[in-house]
């Protein structure tokens, strides 16, 4: 092992299991192009990972290379790592190049799993690690992973799973408990998916009863399959609208009071212009919604007595929007058009804003396509 290799081995034993994960995925994401071999998807992206699980990959009698299970009258096959506790073995790992998709058919790890005392199974390229078990005959490896974690794309929740199998937590029936559980939830997350994009018949069926009460035809049936893929997509559309409100306003609160502080002009000061928070938490919906298309940073503001803008690049020849908030009964948001003019909108509140996302979009496309055309 190369002194580059062991870096990271030891550091990771004195870094927070979440910390360790995250590093990995970092290096991962660096190294694996540069990855030509299996060989040298173990040593920089399977061993580091071992050893994030709190396991000595230079102690055989925790971590043994080429462990040997012999099938039936085949002697010496081998797989790639064997994870021992108390002298027996508790994990098998199989490894392929990061570069390889991973299935159990003719797998030697759904092979070797009967002949071996190990619990757990795990297929991995170094980015990919399936965990395998027995929840429906003893013995015998199921054909779908309990868990499945993508290092590139890892959840809190993914993180915490695997937690369970640190050396220092490690316990089998803690394991097993929630591993059925993990399977058909994910299991029924897959059947969701593919039910949202392309609903079923009995689905159909099923939710045009609760609205109709006639009966189903088959004409009516492809009548609601058009309506009810069109409320999933609604109601997704929705939640994740209402999440990114709720999730602004927390982070705004919390930085009203700095944030107004820092941006008081000397005109502020003297008392002339007083920017309010309800101004600032607008500014910052202003700001999430046109990210997709600018970096945050360019979108600035200026407060004045009447109206409230917000510019691209602080430049009043690029004006994003202008809100008048000072009334409580008359809010509205303003567009300067080509002839310069304003062309305002009425609003009830500072979430009325999202409604005019694609306005917004579209003038900040302009400016930087106006920039494109420039250069």
């Amino acid at each position: 092992m190369s002194k580059t290799n062991s870096y990271n081995l030891n550091n990771l034993k004195m870094m927070d299991f979440k910390d360790a994960v995250k590093q990995i995925a970092e290096r991962a994401e660096k190294l694996k192009d540069n990855l030509q071999t299996e060989e040298a998807t173990k040593n920089a992206l399977v061993m580091p990972f071992m050893q994030a699980l709190g396991y000595d990959v230079f102690n055989p009698l925790e971590v043994t290379p080429e462990f040997v299970c012999d099938i039936g009258i085949k002697k010496g096959e081998k797989i790639d790592y064997a994870i021992f506790k108390d002298g027996q073995p508790i994990m098998l790992i199989e490894c392929k190049h990061w570069r390889q998709d991973l299935t159990l058919h003719d797998n030697q790890l759904l092979r070797y799993f009967h002949v071996s005392n190990a619990k757990f199974g795990i297929l991995t390229n170094g980015l990919v690690y399936k965990f395998y078990t027995d929840l429906q005959t003893p013995n015998k490896m199921d054909e779908k992973p309990f868990l499945e974690v993508n290092l590139l794309d890892i959840r809190n929740n993914q993180v915490e799973e695997l937690k369970k199998f640190h050396k220092t937590y490690f316990d089998v029936d803690s394991i097993m408990s929630s591993a059925n559980e993990l399977k058909y939830t994910s299991e029924l997350k897959g059947v969701l998916s593919k039910e949202f994009s392309n609903p079923s018949p009995e689905l159909v069926k099923l939710l045009a009863k609760q609205v109709h009460d006639g009966m189903i035809t088959p004409k009516l049936l492809e009548q609601f399959t058009t309506l009810v893929r069109q409320s999933i997509a609604s109601h997704i559309s929705d939640t994740i609208s209402d999440r990114l409100k709720s999730a602004l306003k927390t982070e705004t609160s919390e930085m009203l009071q700095s944030t107004v502080a820092e941006v008081l002009t000397e005109e502020e000061e003297e008392g002339k212009i007083f920017t309010t928070e309800e101004e600032i938490e607008a500014f910052f919906i202003v700001k999430s919604i046109v990210r997709p298309k600018i970096t945050p940073d360019r979108i600035t503001y200026r407060d004045a007595q009447s109206y409230f803008a917000i510019f691209v690049d602080d430049n009043n020849r690029k004006p994003v929007c202008r809100l008048y908030l000072n009334s409580e009964t008359n809010k509205s948001i303003a567009f300067i058009g080509d002839d310069k003019k304003e062309i305002k909108h009425k609003i009830q509140t500072i979430d009325d804003i999202f409604s005019h996302s694609a306005m917004l979009l579209k003038v900040v496309e302009k400016y930087l396509n106006h920039t494109q055309a420039e250069v």
